[in-house]
């Protein structure tokens, strides 16, 4: 599985208000193969929100990628997204299966093997999100980093599908596999390929590059 996290500041070159920068990339990125991309701002006003989803939406529609939005079911369902990514302390994921449409794609933050455990029992959600395996710039210095080897229990401890998240780099993405992950998420490394004066090919690069680590593993959504 490939996820794109969207971060407006990195992708629209800090203007935090810019959101066309936003869906441009979304789109590149979707027609490069990315399964899902998971729209984090969390900071948007509700409406520029939904604006942003539903141009996002509108871009990636004629391609196989999901969009998901980050904690915000209400904003995901009224855009028309194919999903919502819950954090670690949102709403219970069988509630929110309880309020969408068949086919629509749950995943959950975790940032324990007991986290994980307790998503995974609840049998609502379809992918884990799990980090931050690594240093990234995306998190403040101290935070902390769980590492490969919390990254391998806890895909052994669950039945669902595991993303790797947090300083994915295509130098790791061996060790990430290696781990028992299904995939990797992450914002640095989309945004680094999509300022490149060629992004298309930067995207594709990097979505080809991930499948082969991955050797499309079964268990992946959206035919990954």
């Amino acid at each position: 599985m490939v996820v794109m996290v969207t971060d407006r500041r990195r992708l629209a070159e800090g203007d935090v208000e810019q959101c066309e920068r936003v869906i441009d990339v979304a789109a590149r990125a979707a027609r490069a193969g990315v399964d899902l991309i998971q729209i984090r701002e969390p900071d948007l006003p509700d409406r520029a929100l939904e604006r942003l989803v539903r141009g996002a939406v509108g871009a990636s529609a004629a391609t196989a990628a999901r969009i998901v939005v980050n904690d915000r079911t209400d904003v995901a369902l009224a855009a028309g997204a194919g999903g919502v990514h819950l954090p670690a302390a949102s709403a219970a994921a069988r509630r929110v299966r309880s309020m969408v449409p068949p086919g629509f794609v749950i995943g959950r933050s975790v940032h324990s093997t007991a986290d994980a455990v307790a998503a995974d029992d609840e049998e609502a959600c379809d992918y884990l999100l799990f980090g931050t395996v690594f240093p990234t710039r995306s998190k403040p210095p101290g935070h902390p980093v769980a590492g490969l080897d919390a990254l391998r229990r806890v895909c052994q401890s669950v039945r669902i599908p595991v993303v790797a998240i947090g300083g994915i780099t295509r130098e790791r993405l061996a060790d990430v596999a290696a781990a028992g992950a299904a995939g990797i998420a992450a914002i640095g490394m989309f945004a680094d390929a999509a300022g490149t004066t060629r992004a298309d090919d930067g995207l594709d690069r990097i979505v080809q590059e991930v499948r082969r680590a991955f050797d499309r593993r079964s268990g992946c959504l959206a035919g990954c």
